[in-house]
This record gives structure tokens, sequence and C-alpha cells, in this order.
């Protein structure tokens, strides 16, 4: 990963500038990293953080808790979205859209990882819809809210992806196999199906970075976090499974963790396009995260996937 590599020093509660006036949307806001992002952004007093997630009821139970945690009430706003499927991204982009007049943030946080064969409402690959093109999506259609805030005094629009190091999993010799994300692909097994959607991640950043040079575009790496993804994975190496009995001692507790992706949103000196590990460390992606065919294909692929949801 990055042995060897020096981390960045990242304090969330000193190194947040103040984001007076800004607005921020997390996804997967309710629980882990997405939660300790809203709380971290809250206490830098905000204009508004929308919370994404597909439960209303427990992004409401997540709010109450952090409310709990802040010397004021935080304006925090709930968005219900399901990012395997498509309607729902598109409602909840619609009411974005609609109630915002700004977005300076945007959080793609929420995904799943090693799910068992599935696919999603719209016939996706379960992992590769949710964690990939639901997101992408979503960008998309709010595309034109971050422009808009990119003319704004002092805009310094930030889209940050969470990807992985197990994209390291993505199946070889292709990076992503694209006859399989119509299809359960149980030959990929678990964690291939989890390396290639988050490969995407990393391409599909370089790409924006590339397409829109007025925001910054970053993917991330949050470290082996304690957070709940590793509940639902099904087909786990041997290691992970060992790790798994002592993960307690183990793993980086979520508020740390969180530091990468907040590192990300507000730091000076992140570069778009990279693919960071923690915290603030480049350039260790796989040698599919940096082929640009690779990241084009994915592009296009991507583009003609979504046309019919754009309207």
């Amino acid at each position: 990963m990055n042995i060897g590599k020096k981390s960045v020093a990242f304090k969330p509660a000193s190194d947040i500038p103040t984001l007076d006036g800004k607005v921020i949307l997390v996804t997967g806001g309710n629980i882990g990293l997405g939660k300790q992002c809203v709380l971290e952004y809250a206490r830098h007093k905000p204009a508004q953080i929308w919370l994404a997630a597909r439960n209303l009821e427990k992004a409401q139970a997540a709010v109450d808790e952090i409310q709990k945690q802040l010397r004021s009430p935080a304006p925090i706003k709930l968005l219900e979205m399901d990012l395997s499927s498509l309607e729902s991204v598109k409602k909840a982009a619609s009411t974005v859209l609609a109630e915002s007049d700004r977005l300076d943030i945007l959080m793609l946080n929420a995904g799943i990882m090693a799910a068992p064969p599935g696919l999603t409402k719209d016939g996706y690959e379960l992992q590769w819809g949710t964690n990939y093109v639901g997101h992408a999506l979503f960008a998309k259609l709010l595309l034109p809210l971050l422009e808009k805030t990119t003319s704004l005094p002092g805009a310094d629009v930030r889209i940050v992806a969470l990807s992985s190091h197990g994209h390291m999993y993505a199946p070889k010799p292709e990076g992503i196999k694209f006859d399989t994300l119509r299809d359960p692909s149980e030959s990929l097994g678990a964690y291939g199906r989890y390396g290639q959607s988050k490969l995407a991640a990393i391409l599909w950043t370089k790409q924006m970075a590339k397409l829109y040079p007025q925001f910054t575009c970053t993917s991330i790496h949050p470290g082996v976090v304690k957070t709940n993804l590793m509940n639902n994975a099904t087909g786990s190496p041997m290691i992970i499974r060992v790790l798994g009995k002592v993960a307690n001692k183990l793993v980086t507790p979520v508020d740390q963790g969180v530091r990468n992706q907040l590192w990300a949103s507000v730091a000076k000196g992140v570069k778009s396009g990279e693919y960071y590990e923690p915290v603030g460390i480049a350039g260790t992606e796989t040698p599919f995260g940096k082929d640009e065919k690779l990241a084009q294909k994915l592009w296009d692929w991507t583009e003609k996937e979504l046309q019919s949801h754009i309207s």
C-alpha cells in the first residue's frame, strides 16, 4: 500500500477551514465514515449538509446522535436515496437541484463490500451498480449545480469518491470485465466484483479531472477502518477472515479513518485526478488504475448507459 511513504498530517478539528456559506452532500451519511464526515463538517459551520441515505429512519437517528455532539444545532437535511435504484438517484438529484443554490463538496461515500451475487433494480451487478453506476449518475445530474458553484466568490468545488486498496482485486487481465456488468458474475468472486467497482471509482475521477478542470476530483482509500462494511461480506480471502476476529485491535477507528477523505475535500495541495491512500499519499494505484485507455473505455460505457436517464 503506502509503506515507506510519509502521510500528511491532518486533524479535522483544526485543519478543516471555516465552511461558512458552503453546501456539502455526503452519500451513506447515516453510518460509519459518512456519518463521521457529517459530524466533522458540522463542527465547522457550513450553510447546509445533505445527508443521503436509503433509510430515513436510520438517517434521522444518525442526525440526532450527531446533534448531541455539537455545541449548537447544525443545518443537516435528510435526502432519501437508494444507489441501487437509478429512479431513486434521479429523484434525489432533483430534490437537491430544486432546493440548493450551490454545492461545494460532493462526498461519494456510500458503498457495499463483497456482497453476495445479485443485481440492482436496473439489472447491474450489485456492487457495480451500487458503488459505481448510482454515484456516476448522481454526479452527472448534479453537474449544473456544481458548475454554477464554481462561478461564486471563493469557490473551491470538490468531488471525492471512495475507492479502496481493494481495487487490486479487479479481475485480470482486463481490470474491468465489461461483459459481466449486467450479470451476477459469480465467476469473479465477491472480491473480484468489489475490486472492479472500486477500480471504476479511480478511473472515473481521473476522467472527471480531465473533462472538468474547474473541479478538484479525487478518489481515496480510507484505510482498513472499523465500519459495518464487512458485516455482509462473503467470499472473504482467508487473511481477512482471520483479521476479522481481531479487528478491534488492528483496524483504524472511524474518527481516524475518515481523515483521508476529509483531507481530500478541503486541504490545499490536493491534486485533481489523483488516487490517495491515508493520508494524502498519491501514486499507489495499480497499473489498471493508471490505464488511460481503460479509463476512456469506462467513461464511454458509462455515458452510453446513463444517456437514457438524463432528461
